[in-house]
């Protein structure tokens, strides 16, 4: 699935319209050093396809999982604005992969090295799997557990009415009532279809639902490839019978001896090798517990402010538009009113006039500029009104607050305007 979606990502001139046409870039904080490449993004997504064609084949598996880690992880840190939470994801599973033998039953390594062929792998590497997509789907619940998505069926009665022109089911979303049940629902789904999906007993249930609601989903709105992702991934939770016997029909297709397909052996890791593995994924799973609930150590409104907001497995949960408008002055009396899109694709101006790190950004890469075009010690102001899940709009940003001397970091923003509502749970 990764291969094609980078193959179908080139196809359509992505690449080019978000990697190489911006003239600016929004970093992640502490990546600073990932910058874009221009035209050699072109080989970057290259070494990520072949890599992901590679580990799905089996072959060389070693080094293209590690390739498919990076080269994909340094493409999604290039640009704030591309941000999105199955890609976080792909990087995730992408990181845990590299420590897993997901390479020694039916592939071409197994097929090449008689040695590493096995048909039994420890429990916890299964079980890893597992857990990581149980987080993924508990903390997307969790975030639902919040007045506006409950209580006011917020963003989903905004966006729900706008696809009443669909066949079939378009005329449902006139009743005022179905936002609710879609709210409700979504928020039960992503809480309790990981004990469902573990469970013997309810897993295939749970697997219609999970192609149901993932299905629905995809129709309903523009999310890119998380929906086929989480439906694909969710096979992990079925039992190793279930996936031979898909492996057998496979070989059969293939013509491949049955002898290759499965034996008796079992992969073990050495007692070194396995301690320093799941010692790695204790460490990486108290992370992942841990930094969903950073956004805890910020005052403010999480929707508001954002601080904290993104790799938290927050899902479609806010409708946020914005406008800016930057000031540029100086001490000798020069002052003018910047045209954003002479910095700035589509995209990127409107990914940052509703989010305060970007907007402290791009008033950086505003000082930066204008310093070098006459302005001494220049100063940024920005108006900025935001609207949040449909509220009237209000400035985000201090007008008041000279941008270029404000310093990026972890620390909380005081130049946040007060959010002057509250949004109750999570």
């Amino acid at each position: 699935m990764l291969f094609l979606s980078i193959i179908r990502f080139w196809s359509k001139g992505w690449i080019e319209q978000l990697y190489i046409k911006p003239q600016y870039f929004f970093p992640f904080y502490g990546f600073e050093f990932i910058k874009p490449m221009g035209e050699y993004i072109y080989l970057l997504f290259a070494i990520c396809a072949i890599s992901a064609l590679l580990v799905a084949l089996g072959l060389f598996y070693r080094i293209a999982i590690v390739g498919l880690f990076l080269s994909f992880t340094y493409i999604e840190l290039i640009d704030k604005s591309t941000y999105l939470n199955h890609y976080y994801f792909v990087s995730i599973i992408s990181f845990m992969l590299m420590f897993l033998p997901a390479h020694v039953c039916f592939s071409f390594d197994a097929g090449r090295n008689k040695n590493i062929h096995a048909n039994q792998i420890p429990v916890w590497c299964i079980f890893s799997i597992k857990a990581m997509v149980c987080i993924l789907y508990f903390y997307a619940g969790l975030a639902k557990l919040n007045s506006d998505w409950l209580i006011n069926a917020l963003p989903l009665r905004i966006w729900l009415p706008a696809k009443n022109d669909m066949p079939v089911i378009g005329f449902l979303f006139n009743y005022q009532w179905i936002p609710y049940v879609f709210s409700w629902f979504g928020c039960l789904y992503d809480l309790t279809i990981p004990f469902f999906l573990w469970n013997k007993k309810t897993r295939p249930y749970a697997f219609i639902a999970v192609v149901i609601f993932h299905g629905l989903t995809a129709i309903l709105f523009p999310i890119g490839m998380f929906p086929y992702i989480m439906i694909v991934t969710a096979l992990i939770f079925f039992s190793g019978t279930f996936h031979e016997n898909i492996i057998f029909r496979l070989g059969s297709l293939l013509r491949i001896p049955v002898s290759f397909l499965t034996n008796d052996k079992k992969y073990i890791l050495g007692k070194l090798a396995t301690n320093i593995v799941i010692s790695t994924f204790l460490i990486f799973f108290l992370v992942q517990l841990i930094i969903p609930f950073r956004y805890l150590t910020y005052p403010g409104e999480l929707f508001w402010t954002e601080e904290g907001y993104r790799f938290s497995w927050r899902v479609m949960l806010m409708e946020k538009a914005g406008y800016t408008q930057f000031q540029i002055k100086d001490k000798t009396g020069k002052s003018l009113i910047v045209n954003n899109n002479l910095f700035l694709t589509t995209l990127q101006e409107k990914s940052m006039s509703t989010q305060p790190d970007m907007i402290l950004q791009y008033a950086h890469i505003l000082r930066d500029y204008y310093s070098r075009h006459g302005f001494k010690n220049p100063e940024v102001y920005v108006d900025s009104y935001v609207a949040l899940n449909g509220r009237l709009g209000k400035p985000l940003i201090s007008p008041d607050v000279n941008l270029a001397a404000e310093i990026e970091s972890f620390q909380h923003k005081s130049w946040i305007t007060h959010f002057d509502n509250e949004i109750k749970g999570f």
